[in-house]
């Protein structure tokens, strides 16, 4: 299924050049990894306490979640080209990413047209996909990343929403189904997840 996550070889080849700087500089992938979770941490917590009263703040999410999205490209390369491959990075990437997602989401539960119902249901299914890519290695495959809206497809949904929000200080209330159609979207991805991990162990 087609995915922005389909454009992340390019992208890494653009940062190559900035990743083998940071590399000689000592810079460490679960440094970077632990520095994209505790950013955006803080720019949930800040947005969600702002909430509807200071919405030109939403701005800085589209900006976060392109930052984000290199971030995670950096530590990624570190990881696999400079020889910091380890077990703890493994359950940092994973966890870390689980965790900053859930948080940049959760303001939007105090953004009309959305709520708790909607916000709710995209952050638990957006953890079940992560979750049924990573438990490919597991029955043998590889760690799968198929979409519809996987992570960095929601990265940008919630990235236009932060700027629409930023821009206009609200948002329309036809938008109230676009979160469920996210949702549904989701849905699609784990099962396309499962399949495909399924499709991809060695058979005897």
């Amino acid at each position: 299924m087609i995915s922005i996550y389909q454009l992340k070889p390019r992208f890494q080849a653009i940062l190559r050049p900035a990743v083998r700087t940071l590399a000689a500089s000592g810079v460490t992938a679960n440094a970077v990894t632990l520095l994209a979770m505790f950013v955006s941490l803080v720019l949930a917590a800040w947005l969600y306490l702002s909430g509807p009263r200071q919405t030109t703040l939403f701005l800085l999410l589209p900006l976060w979640m392109f930052l984000r999205m290199a971030l995670n490209a950096v530590d990624g390369m570190l990881a696999r080209e400079f020889g910091q491959k380890s077990p703890l990075g493994a359950y940092l990437n994973e966890l870390t990413d689980v965790v900053s997602d859930a948080a940049l989401y959760l303001p939007f539960v105090e953004i009309a047209p959305f709520g708790w119902g909607s916000v709710g249901g995209l952050i638990f299914l957006s953890a079940v996909s992560e979750m049924a890519g990573a438990l490919g290695p597991m029955v043998g495959a590889p760690r799968q990343y198929d979409g519809p809206m996987g992570k960095s497809d929601r990265a940008f949904l919630f990235g236009a929403l932060g700027l629409w929000l930023g821009l206009a200080g609200s948002l329309p209330d036809w938008l109230f189904w676009l979160l469920p159609a996210a949702c549904a979207a989701i849905v699609l991805n784990i099962i396309n997840r499962i399949r495909s991990g399924l499709a991809a162990i060695p058979r005897p």
